[in-house]
């Protein structure tokens, strides 16, 4: 998709970029306690306040620097922690229920530093009631940096670039009623509850309607990750197995639904398609290469055959893929199109989950398995030879769907329900 057009455009200037802001509320996240104690003993609204310019979520970011008030907690969503701040958040917005809710806000005009309107003086009683904003803050008409710090802070806890813009995914967020995000709670509350017994002392989490991945190791999360996950009509499957094997340089299989729906009507509008992607045909019973200009592509015959990508940089998983026993063939891998990561709505996938930085995630998996440092991993992927890695001891993955939760007091987490699976139409994504 588009980016979000509450950020700005991609190459605008900024004095002080959005990678800067989350790389220091990351550092708290990524096992910085010890080197960053200052930060430590700032709240996130304080981290929110202390970074107020605003940068493009199009700038590169990576695993150790994105969604930061995510990272502002080491606390993994599996915790066992996690039910308790969970029932917090519920007392809280019990309450706020309780009061009536929140205002609507009008979504007639994007607001930002700078601008006056009536409708802002409205923007700070939502913020108040929600938390991100003071309740003793001012009641002015004018958006300001108190109020660009609260907007911040809102769109972190709702996985939306922290950019302080008003915008259109912003303001759909922001309008979903007390109510409704106090059910949410309730249905993730349940839904964690019957995932409850022990993950492992070392596994992977990938959320999907959070697109984020988390490595967690004894009980602290070591690595988060951006990831893109199955479009709506090809959903990744939630599902508990064992990461057994990562292939640097890996071959690509095309399954028969990508076969189907892309490859040949790819074909039929350009017969240099399959050359073009370095892609070739063998034949399932001989083994033997098949010529593409002998297949009949006005049908749908040459889903009788395998279609094979040959390792290289447009190879559909790049650089590494990371194996694990299922039924529905899904699988972790990098991209060649790294800009997708940039996206608000990264449900782009046609099931698997691509993974931004890999290297890291797969270099944290392979921390056991003998003859394999960070600096082997990229020599192997170097030679671009295919070149398939046993782990030595597999680690747990959890491929599950989670849309509220929180792991730290009064910061309470919400994303969208991409698959309607919570039950609610506002939910959904748009």
């Amino acid at each position: 998709m588009a980016s979000s057009k509450d950020s700005k455009k991609p190459g605008s200037s900024v004095s002080f970029s959005r990678r800067k802001f989350l790389g220091a509320a990351a550092t708290i996240g990524a096992g910085g306690l010890a080197s960053a104690p200052a930060l430590a003993q700032q709240s996130p609204l304080d981290l929110l306040l202390k970074f107020r310019k605003r940068g493009s979520w199009n700038d590169q970011f990576d695993s150790r620097n994105n969604d930061g008030a995510l990272s502002s907690s080491n606390v993994p969503v599996f915790s066992s922690q996690t039910p308790g701040f969970i029932e917090a958040s519920q007392v809280e917005y019990r309450d706020i229920v309780a009061r009536g809710g929140w205002p609507v806000v009008p979504a007639n005009k994007k607001l930002k530093l700078g601008r006056s309107s009536s409708s802002i003086q409205i923007l700070r009683k939502r913020l108040k009631v929600s938390g991100d904003l003071s309740a003793n803050a001012s009641e002015s008409n004018v958006y300001d940096s108190w109020v660009e710090a609260a907007v911040r802070r809102f769109q972190a806890r709702h996985g939306l670039p922290a950019d302080g813009v008003m915008g259109r995914y912003s303001f759909a967020a922001m309008n979903i009623p007390a109510s409704v995000r106090l059910g949410q709670l309730d249905t993730n509350l349940i839904r964690l509850r019957s995932m409850s017994g022990n993950p492992g002392d070392r596994y992977v989490m990938v959320n999907i309607p959070a697109i984020q991945i988390e490595a967690v190791d004894g009980d602290r999360v070591a690595l988060r990750h951006t990831a893109i996950v199955g479009k709506i009509d090809r959903q990744t499957p939630i599902l508990n197995s064992k990461i057994h094997e990562v292939i640097f340089n890996p071959y690509w299989t095309s399954p028969v639904s990508i076969i189907r729906k892309d490859i040949i009507p790819a074909m039929r509008k350009d017969n240099t398609y399959l050359a073009r992607n370095k892609i070739r045909l063998f034949s399932y019973s001989t083994g033997e290469e098949v010529p593409a200009e002998s297949v009949d592509w006005s049908g749908y015959d040459a889903v009788k055959y395998k279609f094979r990508q040959d390792p290289g940089k447009i190879n559909a998983m790049a650089s590494a893929k990371i194996n694990f026993p299922n039924p529905h063939a899904v699988y972790m891998h990098d991209t060649p199109d790294k800009a997708l990561f940039g996206n608000i709505t990264r449900f782009n996938s046609s099931g698997c989950i691509r993974v931004q930085n890999v290297r890291d995630l797969v270099t944290w998996i392979l921390r056991d398995t003998p003859q394999w440092s960070r600096q082997n991993i990229e020599a192997a992927i170097a030679t671009g030879q295919s070149t398939p890695v046993r782990v030595a001891q597999a680690i747990p993955v959890y491929l599950t769907y989670v849309t509220a939760w929180s792991t730290q007091k009064g910061v309470t987490q919400f994303r969208n329900d991409i698959y309607r699976r919570d039950g609610v139409e506002q939910l959904a994504l748009k």
